[in-house]
């Protein structure tokens, strides 16, 4: 009972807390509901038209929710990457990002499942994804085991830093032997959830441009650089507004793990060209369309040029530590560096998969304003949900909201 009832308090202050504040962060939650508002009014125009409002057809059924919902994992997935150094190898200096990196992996994951919401049509079809409920189809179905894993990642992801949270709040130190295992358990599942979406796009035999044994590793090398690279400008923007204090040693150090991961993935990207150009067959068409177009469709072109453009073109500067080191080329590069990946694992990954069909009919995609405005609304969502978190996490940090005990 008391522990509900400090949670209860926890809620009432943290509510006062991200109600009050600086006009501009009243500016950017304004923005955001907005957003959020135009993403709901496009979302009802999908319930009521159907997929038909969108760019999906028979022949590419998965377009920019998926796309967004594949990349998102891996943005979920790269806060191990933050809790492994800070909790498992005992470094000191992580530990003040690790609260900011597990609140974005709760505000991804919670993007993750609407954007899940939003390609199934509507939340009516949802029910079919509920164990014993539903027709779970475990474990036959790959995507029965996405589901497994996002849920239960959340599941941790939230309930180890809300333990962390309650007991400063109270004023007391957390004990290591109740979060440490549940810290233990998140490094390999945050390896498992991407690992089993890899394995989902594996598994589809029928769609060779995916049947890459490379696929899991070049998800986690991507996301481990995306990721960090997200948590980088989120802690620069914190540290500009807040006064929660990062210190410059914590954001380089962040900076050596994208730096490594963007390194593995730029080879793997390598490889994976030299395996379907070296010695091409029919299998390659996909891959044909997406680098260099097929009868004269080239949709996705510019997008794909522009990520191994940037993607390049970021890995390169991080490689040299005087330029990484210096804070401000080192946030417009992480923003390369994620804009790089988000189009890689979205449009240069998903959409190909489907193009040509079966029958060599090359039928391209474009996502529709709709599909456009439901993405940006659940981007919207997730920066929404992110901040509430950090900004009651970090008046939690700083001794700004403290339980108050009432005799």
């Amino acid at each position: 009972m008391k522990t509900l009832k400090v949670f209860g308090n926890l809620i009432k202050d943290g509510f006062l807390e991200v109600t009050h504040g600086s006009k501009a962060y009243h500016v950017w939650m304004a923005v955001l509901s907005f957003i959020m508002l135009v993403g709901m009014y496009s979302y009802s125009i999908q319930l009521e038209e159907g997929l038909s409002a969108t760019g999906m057809t028979d022949r590419v059924s998965w377009g920019l929710y998926i796309s967004n919902f594949t990349f998102l994992v891996g943005v979920a997935a790269a806060a191990v990457m933050l809790v492994l150094p800070a909790y498992v190898l005992k470094n000191i200096d992580f530990k003040q990002a690790v609260l900011i990196g597990e609140g974005l992996a709760v505000a991804a994951l919670c993007m993750c499942l609407a954007f899940v919401i939003a390609d199934m049509g509507g939340p009516a079809r949802l029910w079919h994804m509920i164990p014993v409920v539903g027709v779970f189809n475990f474990p036959n179905s790959m995507l029965t085991w996405d589901v497994l894993v996002l849920n239960g990642y959340l599941f941790i992801n939230i309930t180890i830093p809300m333990y962390i949270l309650i007991m400063r709040y109270q004023g007391k130190t957390p004990n290591p032997k109740i979060y440490i295992p549940g810290v233990f358990l998140s490094v390999f599942w945050a390896v498992g959830i991407h690992m089993v979406t890899a394995f989902l796009y594996q598994g589809l035999q029928a769609r060779p441009f995916w049947n890459n044994a490379l696929l899991g590793p070049r998800f986690l090398a991507s996301a481990f650089a995306a990721g960090p690279a997200l948590i980088i400008i989120v802690l620069a923007i914190i540290r500009k507004f807040t006064a929660f204090k990062i210190p410059d040693t914590t954001i380089k150090k962040i900076s050596m793990i994208v730096t490594v991961a963007a390194q593995i993935n730029l080879i793997m990207l390598v490889s994976e060209l030299f395996k379907e150009f070296y010695a091409p067959t029919h299998h390659s068409i996909s891959a044909v369309y997406l680098f260099f177009g097929l009868e004269g469709k080239t949709a996705l072109l510019p997008w794909i040029w522009t990520s191994i453009s940037l993607n390049v073109v970021a890995t390169i500067v991080l490689t040299f530590h005087k330029l990484r080191s210096n804070l401000n080329i080192l946030y417009v590069v992480c923003g390369m560096l994620f804009i790089a990946i988000w189009i890689e694992k979205g449009f240069g990954l998903i959409v190909p998969g489907f193009i040509p069909g079966p029958w060599g009919k090359i039928a391209e995609y474009t996502p529709t304003l709709v599909e456009i405005s439901v993405t940006l609304g659940i981007w919207a969502m997730g920066a929404f949900i992110f901040t509430i978190l950090a900004k009651t996490g970090i008046a939690v940090e700083l001794g700004q909201l403290v339980y108050k005990k009432k005799n």
